[in-house]
């Protein structure tokens, strides 16, 4: 049973359903934007409520910030889930402006007297790619956990990431849409028998450091919790300064030459949507968050580089945070021999990315970090395992860590810390590249958290088993800020809280196991690294001065 106001029981009394009887009924809510009809699941006992749209795209600016939508004077039908944000996906150009839409799936369970513990989904996709739909993101799984799950669109590319020097596109609009979609989450929930004092946000890999960097800067407490899945913002190559090129060089390709950018904006904004992705993508841009300039009138959602923050704008709010064995196999595991001999600068790439060092130092510091993974040998397809590594502890791993304890020195409590290492049939990346080497590579818990499309809709016991024990936790944390409050034959261990000086992890594999202070030689290693060259690091500010 959904929740619904009471002003509007008589009407909603006819349409929600309350037995089998009328099992085929679509569920309506009333919201504070108007009325949502959604539809009755196929496969669980909980209702969808698909392509919502709560923000509008201002199409004469499309690159510029979006605002709350207006509402619905008529039922709107939610029924629809496909919709993408401009984006090259897998080599095709898909998408419009018109995709601001999130996503409700419902237990059965929730009324106006159970509110369900809700969580918030952001996807990855390197800020380029990604939405929010089923084919990926099938909430079966977790709606079985008495918890409602939202799923939510947000821009990504040269609509979403853009960082100017012009008030029009000041930056991060696709995080500012995240915010915007969390507004509506926090006002409505409670429409769908949410709680909407119960909100846990979570993500992977971008949609992770879109997760902390919302911790981090925003003002206004739109959730409870936080989860953050192979992914945080401390990684000092993430955030960078404005770039007021890129709309001038997809203009320059589209063959519209200014050096004024919001001529170049102007253009941009006359011409279809696929033309500039696929100019951007021509061009290999990448984007990033940014440290905002200061306009007036114009609210800043990053105002410093996340290394320069010590503790999150929202406070204290308990924390499970973690990454993936394997990280970098996804990088590396689909390469051939030839392919890896291509790329001999992999560790002066790593470096230069994530420091300000001069060529000697960056040269110096190249072996050190060189000798320490791979020894005396030169890049091939024989030190494959030290690549993975570095590649595995500068982008996911060692941010993840240091994020940890940058918290946890800084007065933060119940922070859960994790290890995933499961290695079975759902593992996504790998699923997905088919992928034959040993490990659990970035993304590849996703496959047992949602029940992805093209995955087999009987997971074999042991796959089922991951699916049940993750899902739990993460439910558990949604419901308790704790992921286990007590052992269960499912959950027979406690997961500790880690502390200043005692880093427990759950080690989630085919057994769970509780460890203390994971890759401890490569992270010790880091800490000594950073500490020596902290000023050299890319973004940093003296807070002496």
């Amino acid at each position: 049973m959904l929740g619904y106001t009471f002003n509007t029981l008589p009407v909603l009394l006819c349409l929600i359903h309350y037995g089998t009887a009328m099992s085929r009924i679509d569920p309506l809510v009333d919201t504070k934007v108007g009325l949502i009809r959604g539809l009755r699941a196929s496969d669980g006992d909980y209702s969808m409520f698909m392509g919502i749209p709560y923000a509008t795209v201002d199409e004469a600016n499309p690159f510029g910030p979006s605002q709350p939508h207006p509402g619905f004077d008529d039922a709107f039908e939610a029924y629809d889930d496909t919709a993408k944000c401009p984006q090259d996906e897998d080599n095709e150009i898909v998408g419009s402006i018109d995709c601001l839409h999130l996503n409700v799936y419902v237990p059965n369970t929730a009324n106006s007297r159970n509110r369900l513990p809700v969580l918030v989904w952001i996807h990855g996709g390197t800020l380029k790619t990604g939405y929010a739909g089923r084919f990926v993101f099938g909430p079966r799984f977790l709606v079985k956990q008495d918890v409602i799950l939202v799923t939510l669109n947000y821009r990504v590319g040269p609509y979403g990431f853009m960082c100017l020097d012009v008030p029009e596109v000041p930056g991060n609009q696709g995080l500012k849409d995240q915010q915007l979609a969390l507004k509506w989450v926090k006002n409505n929930i409670e429409a769908f028998g949410g709680n909407p004092d119960q909100i846990t946000l979570f993500g992977e890999s971008a949609g992770s450091k879109s997760v902390d960097l919302q911790l981090i800067y925003s003002k206004e407490k739109l959730f409870n919790q936080v989860i953050m899945q192979s992914g945080a913002a401390v990684a000092t190559s993430y955030v960078k300064d404005p770039d007021s090129t890129i709309p001038l060089k997809i203009s320059e390709q589209l063959g519209f030459q200014t050096a004024d950018t919001k001529e170049a904006l102007s253009f941009l904004a006359s011409v279809d949507t696929n033309t500039v992705i696929a100019a951007a993508t021509e061009l290999e841009l990448s984007y990033s968050p940014c440290v905002e300039h200061d306009f007036e009138n114009v609210e800043r959602f990053i105002h410093d580089f996340p290394i320069n923050i010590k503790k999150p704008n929202l406070g204290n709010l308990p924390t499970l945070l973690g990454t993936n064995k394997d990280e970098g196999l996804m990088q590396y595991g689909t390469k051939t021999a030839e392919e890896i001999l291509q790329d001999p600068n992999v560790f002066f790439k790593h470096l230069n990315d994530n420091f300000n060092f001069n060529t000697e130092e960056l040269n110096e510091m190249e072996q050190v970090v060189r000798n320490f993974y791979i020894g005396d040998e030169i890049v091939s397809e024989n030190v494959v395992e030290g690549l993975i590594q570095v590649y595995s502890d500068l982008m996911y791993s060692y941010p993840t860590a240091r994020t940890l304890q940058k918290y946890l020195n800084n007065g933060l409590k119940n922070i859960y810390y994790y290890l995933f290492s499961y290695d079975g049939g759902r593992n996504f990346l790998k699923n997905k590249y088919n992928m034959s080497a040993p490990g659990a590579a970035h993304a590849d818990d996703l496959g047992y958290l949602f029940d992805v499309s093209y995955m087999d809709k009987n997971p074999a016991p042991a796959d089922q088993l991951v699916i049940d024990r993750i899902t739990t936790l993460w439910a558990n944390f949604a419901k308790f800020g704790n992921p286990t409050p007590q052992t269960t034959e499912l959950l027979p261990v406690l997961w500790p809280a880690a502390t200043k000086d005692q880093h427990y992890y759950m080690h989630i594999d085919a057994d769970l196991t509780v460890g203390k202070r994971y890759f401890k030689s490569r992270f010790a290693f880091w800490d000594l690294f950073y500490k020596l060259n902290e000023k050299a690091q890319k973004g940093y500010k003296d807070s002496s001065k």
